[in-house]
């Protein structure tokens, strides 16, 4: 027998999930008789049955004649079995469980501890890793080591993520990439271009050392990486950057806003001429500075259903004076709804922006379109009158009401003729669309035909989220990855195109998960 090292004690801890103060479940010492005749009991629970049944089979046969019964057929251990054959076994096996087979036997600890084709296909079917055997090579590291001191302990912070910065949210996905774990966070594009795809830029970096340790480094600011902390709790995580001096730039705080005005905006400070406008960009530049030491919420993409009306997904949407923004499109039984990813201080992250009404399909005169803005109204108006009554009669009756604070209804959809005139008229050629000549958008390019168009409400507030309403408007259905909502009251139109890049880690585990998730959210800014 061979003792375990001090090495594979710490390595086991770490898989096992027992730090120094709960001990590792590894045996630290050599086994004597006693604990390897236990250990073969384990193996064969029934040992002394079998000598037992033997020797009862031989002395019978002794007693008959001499006729000798034929000798029961031995049963293999899987001890027994060739070191490649166990290979073959522990290798498919999730990588959690190995901690507990190493102790099984010293045989088990042995191959799990010199074989690292196991690791290496752990590594590859549990979080992706790629064939970096030249990478691990010049550092020095097996790939049974990436799993325990890397992959393993930081599994939890794996996925999609909402800052907690102040009313602007953000978007952070967490990946595996190669040999390191990195935070990647995920902007609007330059206003107003929506069509335009999301910037992405690095922030935080977690890897091996040549020691190998694992270190966390914070990716932001203009010296490169630094020193930086992550602290993991139950559907949350926190950042924290150690060397805030790293962030500041040379030309201090003026600089620092033009970079950030000129990166994530696209714009200078002498595009910016209103006094509202300077205050809004420094206000929102310094929460993005906070980025330093956040806490981020569990974020999960929308779960998809056959006779959802368009895959639900991220979109960016225009808001004016606030830029573009990230949303989160849904769906929930008769209702679709928007809520914001990143958000503004008039209506914060979490919150939802549009709902849109699935029951009430609005169909616009051919021969007038949207070219008449009060037509539009009054069209629009009538349905919202009607909608209005009917929330009353469900209030009364004690029915599932509108949807802004109703809890979470199962994703039955509408009726079944309500869908079949959906696919009817998804089949339809798609209809001319004008936009009133008094009505504004920020984006010239958008979709000049229409699918359908649905009753809606949008959501507005005062600055700080003071006295919030909901305004009716019209949810107009472009295509597979283009949306729209005018707002009747700001006689505006907010466009809405599909976030295209692809996010790991980030579905939802059930249905139920993802509702909680979306009041869970939301109770942040309320």
């Amino acid at each position: 027998m061979v003792a375990v090292t001090q090495t594979g004690q710490e390595e086991c801890a770490g898989l096992c999930r027992a730090g120094p103060s709960r001990g590792c479940q590894c045996r630290q010492q050599q086994r004597g008789p006693a604990e390897k005749a236990a250990a073969d009991s384990e193996l064969d629970p029934h040992p002394e049955e079998e000598h037992v049944q033997a020797d009862s089979e031989a002395l019978f046969g002794a007693g008959n004649g001499g006729i000798v019964s034929p000798a029961p057929t031995p049963r293999c251990s899987l001890q027994d079995l060739p070191p490649e054959l166990l290979v073959e076994i522990f290798a498919s096996l999730p990588g959690t469980d190995l901690p507990s087979l190493a102790q099984a036997c010293t045989k088990f600890h042995r191959i799990l501890r010199t074989t690292d084709s196991i690791w290496r296909r752990r590594c590859r079917e549990e979080y992706g890793v790629g064939e970096n055997v030249q990478n691990l090579a010049i550092m020095g590291v097996s790939y049974r080591e990436v799993y325990a001191k890397l992959l393993h302990p930081y599994r939890h912070i794996l996925g999609l993520w909402q800052p907690d910065v102040g009313p602007y949210g953000g978007l952070l996905n967490v990946v595996v990439d190669g040999l390191c774990i990195i935070g990647w966070r995920y902007l609007p594009p330059h206003y107003p271009h929506v069509n335009d795809p999301v910037q992405s830029k690095l922030s935080f970096r977690i890897h091996l050392t040549e020691r190998k340790s694992d270190v966390v480094e914070c990716m932001h600011g203009c010296r490169g990486p630094h020193s930086g902390h992550i602290q993991m709790l139950k559907d949350e995580f926190s950042t924290q950057c150690n060397l805030t001096d790293h962030h500041m730039m040379p030309g201090g705080r003026q600089e620092e806003l033009q970079v950030w005005l000129r990166e994530e905006w696209g714009r200078t400070l002498e595009d910016i001429s209103q006094e509202s406008w300077k205050q809004l960009l420094l206000m929102k530049f310094i929460y993005s500075q906070c980025d330093n030491c956040l806490t981020r919420h569990r974020v999960y993409l929308p779960p998809s259903h056959r006779d959802d009306l368009i895959r639900p997904g991220l979109f960016k949407g225009t808001y004016d004076v606030h830029g573009i923004e990230i949303v989160m499109l849904s769906f929930h039984g008769k209702y679709a709804r928007a809520t914001k990813i990143t958000g503004d201080p008039n209506i914060p992250a979490g919150q939802q922006t549009i709902e849109i009404n699935l029951m009430h399909r609005i169909q616009l005169p051919v021969d007038q379109n949207l070219s008449n803005f009060n037509e539009l109204s009054r069209i629009v108006l009538e349905v919202h009158e009607q909608v209005s009554l009917e929330q009353q009669e469900d209030r009364t009756g004690d029915s599932e009401g509108h949807g802004w604070q109703s809890p979470a209804q199962p994703n039955v959809g509408p009726p079944t003729e309500v869908r079949e005139s959906w696919a009817a008229a998804l089949q339809e050629q798609p209809v001319q669309m004008v936009l009133p000549v008094d009505m504004s958008s920020p984006n010239e390019d958008f979709p000049r035909t229409c699918r359908m168009c649905f009753y809606g409400v949008g959501h507005v507030a005062h600055h700080g989220f003071i006295n919030p309403e909901h305004i009716p408007g019209l949810f107009i259905l472009f295509d597979e990855d283009h949306f729209g909502f005018i707002w009747l009251e700001l006689k505006s139109l907010s466009l809405y195109s599909r976030v295209q890049a692809s996010f790991q880690n980030a579905e939802a585990p059930s249905p139920q998960a993802f509702e909680e998730m979306l009041e869970s959210i939301q109770s942040l800014t309320s």
